[in-house]
């Protein structure tokens, strides 16, 4: 916790605003990209711009921990070389630090989505705060894995920067989900843990209803995998990160 304050600290250190980019930076972008895309896609602006507003504040959060979490070790390697602390904890420092931004970001959805769909609101908005517990479980494992790799290959954050930019084309995170559908490309939403992640927070606030059971199945099931898989590598390779530092 000291060093998720730490990192906050730094953030908006001498900075005007301070935390208040937390929300202006999304809100932001979500009126320039919704303002293009209404016209590209012809769709209603108001009820579009909480859809963006909702993919920006996870994706950045789920970006941010992947590039961020492929660097953990390397950025902490003066504690490592000196501490004999579990390696976890510099990940999670990564993934906690993350999850405040994404709590504060998410201020702004709650707002813009009450105001523009009033009628979603209810018992089932209760259901978002899921997204919070859970995303934790699936990048934290994620985070870690790709330290461990990071620290041998330093080539793994600009990899990773490449890949987040795919999967972004490949996800429903802007576009609609009924435009991959459309296009015969039901898989990419199906199987999509990003498109699940995301529906924890969309189906209460834009529709007005409970995540399925599917959206938390796939969800769980991404993290128990990332955390196995975590674990089997971090047994292999924790002792040796302190030769690649």
């Amino acid at each position: 916790m000291h060093l998720v304050a730490s990192d906050l600290r730094s953030r908006w250190r001498r900075s005007f605003f301070g935390i208040l980019w937390t929300i202006i930076q999304p809100l932001g972008m979500t009126l320039l990209l919704a303002v293009v895309l209404s016209k590209m896609l012809r769709v209603d602006i108001y009820t579009y711009a909480p859809y963006i507003l909702s993919g920006i504040v996870v994706w950045e959060c789920v970006t941010a921990c992947v590039t961020g979490g492929a660097l953990s070790f390397v950025q902490a390697d003066a504690y490592i070389k000196q501490c004999r602390h579990p390696l976890a904890i510099y990940t999670l420092r990564t993934v906690l630090s993350n999850l405040v931004v994404l709590g504060l970001a998410s201020i702004a959805l709650y707002g813009w989505s009450a105001i523009v769909l009033p009628q979603n609101i209810g018992l089932h908005w209760l259901s978002t705060l899921t997204i919070f517990p859970i995303i934790g479980l699936i990048l934290w494992p994620l985070a870690t894995l790709l330290a461990y790799i990071g620290v041998r290959f330093r080539d793994v954050p600009h990899f990773t920067g490449l890949v987040m930019q795919a999967l972004w084309f490949l996800s429903p995170v802007y576009f609609e989900e009924k435009m991959f559908r459309q296009g015969g490309l039901d898989f990419l939403v199906d199987f999509n843990p990003i498109y699940h992640l995301l529906q924890l927070v969309r189906a209460p606030l834009l529709n007005g209803r409970w995540p399925a059971t599917e959206n938390y199945a796939y969800a769980l099931a991404s993290a128990a995998l990332l955390a196995f898989i975590a674990w089997m590598v971090g047994c292999r390779a924790e002792r040796k990160v302190i030769f690649y530092l």
